[in-house]
């Protein structure tokens, strides 16, 4: 039987519960296993079913065949990059999230690993591809904070016959949106800490791919430097994601009528969300993605004091990191989430004062738009 995917989400992992009766798959939070039992756990750094059965979920809302659950997803992009070596060159959309650069710029330089920053919204950086034949692409679609949408296929048609793979972070789309395997990348990346857990409880990241040679990698780099999970984190993930699909519908009708509502006001100067027909990259975002998401960046003709007193203005909209969760959040990416990028790379990239990203929530419509109303008041 093909079933669908709200049927997998919640009945994925029964098995694990059969011999006890238990609706829901239990915790298993034992450091050790005994030698030579029938399911193969020794020890939890090596594996564990809490692992195995949100790797299952995963992969079938993938739609893939492996997939591999890491700490966070700082965790899993550690795992990818350890697969390289000194001296080789990532190709990496110029705007990423900020953890992401630091990581490059910071930690994998030190190691010899070479980066180049560029737009992949345009066609130089396909050229680039072809002419310097790097060990990697790295890739997020949208794009924190910008939002930016990359053509997908349009790279993984240059990449493909070079064997270069292609790793594309796709948090903010997550796969019942976007399906970054099918439009050719080798891995697809996500923080399960956001959407696919939803409630702003549990840390955790994973990697998904159709190749078992990579997957073989990510199953050694997750035992070799400790990025495993905890079991319990794992649970609550696997707890999280069988409510996603009706979480992730509330939470993109609020963003795109949140969008409208914010593009009318006179202190806005641009509004992105990949759906609204305004987006630079409208007909990239309505080819490749189902839905618009539930991010939403405002950029406000205002001072860093003016868009913090309009953060802190609203009720319901949270000024915190992160995004995903049930409650809306609201984030000053120049000194929150991309604190650590240089102001030369954010001045460039238009990260500056007065944009803010907002990360819309389950709660109801009209509440969000009163709120909104009344704290850009103090913007007039």
């Amino acid at each position: 039987m093909n079933e669908g995917l709200n049927t997998r989400v919640i009945h994925h992992g029964e098995s694990y519960a059969a011999d006890t009766g238990t609706v829901m798959p239990p915790i298993f939070p034992s450091s050790t296993f005994a030698h030579g039992n029938p399911n193969g756990f020794d020890y939890t750094r090596s594996g564990n079913p809490n692992f195995r059965i949100l790797d299952g979920v995963l992969a079938s809302v993938e739609g893939c065949a492996h997939a591999t659950v890491f700490a966070s997803g700082v965790s899993a992009i550690t795992a990818v990059v350890s697969q390289l070596k000194q001296g080789d060159l990532v190709l990496c959309e110029e705007n990423l999230y900020g953890c992401t650069v630091r990581l490059f710029e910071q930690v994998f330089a030190k190691f010899g690993l070479r980066t180049e920053w560029l737009d992949f919204t345009q066609p130089q950086a396909l050229d680039a591809i072809r002419t310097s034949q790097p060990a990697m692409v790295w890739l997020e679609s949208p794009t924190n904070p910008l939002l930016k949408v990359i053509d997908l296929q349009e790279v993984c048609d240059v990449t493909r016959p070079l064997g270069i793979p292609v790793v594309v972070d796709n948090t903010f789309a997550t796969a019942l949106v976007q399906r970054p395997l099918e439009l050719g990348a080798t891995l697809s990346l996500t923080s399960t800490t956001k959407y696919i857990n939803g409630h702003s409880d549990a840390l955790g990241g994973a990697v998904c791919t159709n190749d078992p040679d990579w997957h073989q990698k990510m199953v050694f780099s997750q035992k070799a430097l400790g990025l495993q999970p905890s079991p319990f984190d794992c649970w609550l993930i696997t707890r999280g994601i069988k409510t996603l699909p009706l979480r992730l519908r509330q939470q993109m009708g609020n963003a795109a009528a949140l969008a409208d509502q914010l593009a009318k006001h006179p202190k806005v100067n641009w509004v992105r969300y990949p759906h609204r027909s305004d987006h630079p990259q409208h007909a990239v975002a309505n080819r490749q993605m189902s839905a618009g998401g539930a991010i939403v960046t405002v950029s406000f003709n205002a001072s860093q004091d003016q868009t913090y007193t309009l953060c802190k203005q609203l009720r319901w909209f949270t000024m915190a990191e992160s995004l995903g969760g049930i409650e809306s959040l609201i984030c000053h990416p120049a000194t929150m989430t991309h604190a650590a990028v240089s102001a030369a790379v954010k001045a460039k990239l238009g990260i500056d004062d007065g944009l803010v990203r907002f990360s819309v929530g389950c709660e109801d419509l009209t509440d969000l738009q009163q709120d909104l109303e009344q704290a850009l008041e103090q913007l007039a």
